[in-house]
């Protein structure tokens, strides 16, 4: 019997990333041995065991072709989250769980452009919305197949959805089309595209093993897999509001990410951001579109520009399309200010369901004429400031929960979402605040928050007697491939 390991996280194993097959074994064996039933398999897991390739291949067949229950499903999802998988086991689920639908193909030219940058969830962060379009402008193909809401965290797919006509769901043939059209696209899973994360996503959603280091890295690389990419970057979030509170367990993350994309042959680079904060100044899925279209515009909060331009800046290094980090950063920057990114978005959208009329006015109006083409809460509230101080810190997790409870996320898989319930941040770290200032304003379709949300909300505001001080950027540290040669 093998060894527990620490919840979560992956276990050692001394077979180097390159020397991993399919499914981290050199061969099959010369007599297929016959395949486990599914108890069998969870209790195997439970106990400590490992799975073989062919264990993890079955499991995943089981719950694309419904043979699985959705009991048992979750029960092996909690026995991987108590046990954990070694490095040949995570290699073999993502591999698995990429090769349950079809495979994309882009043509030979494109190889070099093909980037993805996808994020292990935050609070505010709307980076996709920008980074894909920006990317795109700077003449990359960007294949963005993402995910919905997790837990407390808001889905890029959630946000998207929230414009009138968007469409998530794009056959392998209409992403080749976008990207040849526009440079990007930004779909979901479908039956025909990683089905197995798809099913897996939501039932991690609702079963408390959203933290799970192998079942977080298998659900990221089976979806980056099957893009054929050139550079791959995620952003791993840590911090009060992220899956892991400490930047050493996001770097955790981050090196079993970049080692299974090595074992893959992925180019695999991590960056490490805080989410202590929420990302910018609105959470919400509408706010959270109007925010990423003020960034278009050359203007929005400075945190979320700087994020978007350091890991934009980052892809175009990585892919051999930049010098370095700060000229990639430079160009991308550009996109924003010159209004290229923005014109991307709204062929995207355009491209993808959204009435051409909407996606101009969206794209080309002021934010106050953007606000009443989006669905809109039906009440606001405003909280005023307790005190004098600075503002030290705005404590991103309970302003999520709220939020969360109001309707922007889901309790049980598929549940559907009030896409304008969210909140505006009315002020920033390091700004100086009087008692009576209002600082938060909640979109709500309640008719008032009750008196523990508000109290809840008013906890998220950390003030200090310390001098006004600029915010620092969320970038932390950024985690390279094994063997770092550029093109």
């Amino acid at each position: 019997m093998a060894a527990p390991v620490t919840p979560g996280h992956l276990t050692p194993n001394p077979v180097a990333p390159g020397d991993l097959s399919w499914g981290g074994l050199r061969g099959p064996p010369d007599t297929p041995p016959e395949p486990k039933q599914l108890p069998e398999l969870i209790r195997l897991k439970r106990d400590g065991d490992r799975l073989s390739e062919g264990d993890i291949r079955g499991f995943v067949r089981a719950v694309v072709d419904g043979s699985a229950q959705g009991v048992q499903i979750g029960a092996m999802l909690m026995a991987i989250r108590l046990q954990g998988m070694d490095l040949e086991e995570t290699v073999a689920l993502t591999q698995a769980m990429a090769k349950s639908g079809e495979q994309l193909e882009w043509p030979e030219a494109w190889h070099q452009q093909l980037v993805d940058k996808h994020s292990t969830g935050g609070v505010g962060d709307k980076v996709s919305l920008v980074l894909a379009p920006a990317l795109a402008a700077c003449g990359c193909k960007v294949p963005m197949i993402s995910g919905r809401g997790l837990g407390h965290t808001g889905g890029t797919l959630d946000k998207l959805e929230s414009i009138p006509g968007f469409t998530v769901i794009q056959s392998p043939e209409q992403m080749q089309g976008l990207l040849e059209q526009v440079g990007c696209c930004i779909v979901g899973q479908s039956k025909k595209l990683v089905p197995a994360d798809g099913i897996l996503y939501e039932a991690r959603d609702v079963t408390a093993t959203v933290d799970s280091l192998p079942l977080i890295t298998a659900s990221i690389l089976s979806k980056k897999v099957v893009e054929s990419l050139s550079a791959l970057l995620v952003d791993v979030k840590f911090g009060a509001a992220a899956v892991f509170p400490s930047q050493a367990e996001a770097r955790e993350l981050a090196g079993a990410l970049v080692g299974v994309g090595a074992g893959l042959g992925l180019r695999v680079a991590a960056a490490l951001t805080a989410m202590d904060n929420p990302l910018g100044r609105s959470v919400g899925h509408t706010l959270e579109v109007e925010e990423a279209l003020l960034c278009m515009d050359g203007a929005g909060p400075p945190d979320l520009r700087d994020l978007v331009t350091r890991l934009g800046g980052t892809l175009l290094w990585l892919s051999g399309q930049a010098e370095d980090p700060a000229v990639g950063a430079a160009r991308v920057a550009a996109t924003l200010d010159d209004g290229s990114a923005r014109d991307r978005f709204e062929r995207m959208l355009a491209t993808q369901g959204v009435d051409p009329w909407l996606a101009r006015a969206l794209c080309s109006g002021t934010p106050a004429q953007r606000r009443q083409l989006l669905p809109r809460a039906r009440e606001q509230e405003e909280l005023l400031a307790p005190a004098d101080g600075t503002v030290e810190l705005v404590r991103a997790l309970p302003l999520a929960r709220v939020l969360h409870e109001l309707g922007a996320g889901r309790s049980r898989a598929g549940e559907p979402l009030r896409p304008a319930v969210g909140a505006e941040l009315l002020v920033g770290v390091g700004q100086k605040l009087r008692r009576g200032t209002p600082w938060l304003r909640v979109h709500l379709d309640a008719p008032a928050l009750s008196d523990p949300q508000r109290r809840a909300l008013q906890g998220a505001l950390v003030l200090s007697d310390r001098a006004p001080f600029a915010a620092p950027s969320p970038f932390a540290e950024l985690i390279l491939p094994p063997t770092d040669t550029q093109q």
